[in-house]
């Protein structure tokens, strides 16, 4: 709510990336109570100090906790609580439908940057599932040589390939101020997909190793299950995908 020259923010957010050492954030938050869509939201940018390991929230009115996941460990997640969190009345970004815009429109560029991340996920697994398939021998010869380890890593370079050029497309799409919610939408639902099916297949190539930790293929399983989650669940890019098509066929 709006308060003199200060908004005063309350309530709790999770998954919030970096939070602890970042220096400002937006904030999307309802200033109207009276209205349930996006008509009452508005866009803040809220300044806050860096937090340490020892203080991880040393703003007032912010608390904060760490989020332990299975994996991509190096982007730390936290959930957030503000109670009585204050942001100048000047930092109002956008209120309403633009505020919400706002929002929508960074939604594009996030997807495409999670189908590269896919994409480098997936050639990583594929990279330590080639040498691994060289290096291991069984009877006699590289497990390359028999040919369902061999195929595992044809379709592994076959459909990493596609959704790399898929991924360029989508990113030149919005180079060129193109609209591209489909382009990137496709992008980060194959792009997901090849990731986990090439991180699962390098591991079936290590055979029980894959299984350890000590091997890398491991935290590269890990690493790939969160892309078909984060910035829009393989299911909310299908629904977008959907819409387009129904929308061109009218």
């Amino acid at each position: 709510m709006l308060d003199g020259d200060h908004y005063v923010v309350t309530g709790a957010k999770t998954w919030i990336t970096h939070a602890a050492r970042a220096d400002v954030m937006t904030l999307l938050v309802r200033t109207d109570p009276a209205t349930t869509d996006y008509r009452g939201l508005s866009m803040l940018l809220a300044e806050k100090p860096r937090g340490t390991d020892e203080t991880p929230f040393p703003a007032d009115g912010m608390t904060g906790g760490e989020i332990e996941v299975i994996g991509y460990r190096g982007m730390k997640e936290y959930e957030l609580g503000f109670d009585g969190f204050t942001v100048p009345a000047a930092n109002l970004l956008a209120r309403g439908r633009p505020g919400f815009k706002q929002l929508m429109a960074t939604f594009e560029s996030a997807r495409i940057q999670t189908a590269a991340r896919a994409v480098g996920v997936a050639q990583s697994a594929l990279d330590i599932g080639l040498n691994y398939a060289l290096d291991r021998k069984q009877f006699g010869q590289a497990i390359f040589e028999f040919p369902r380890v061999a195929n595992k890593l044809a379709m592994m370079a076959a459909e990493i390939m596609g959704v790399r050029q898929l991924t360029y497309y989508a990113a030149r799409q919005k180079d060129e101020d193109k609209r591209c919610d489909v382009e990137a939408g496709m992008a980060k639902l194959i792009g997901a997909r090849v990731a986990w099916a090439a991180a699962d297949n390098a591991l079936q190539i290590h055979g029980g190793n894959g299984f350890a930790m000590e091997y890398v293929i491991s935290r590269v399983l890990a690493d790939a299950r969160i892309l078909n989650i984060f910035e829009g669940a393989g299911e909310i890019q299908a629904q977008v995908i959907a819409r387009r098509l129904l929308e061109d066929g009218n």
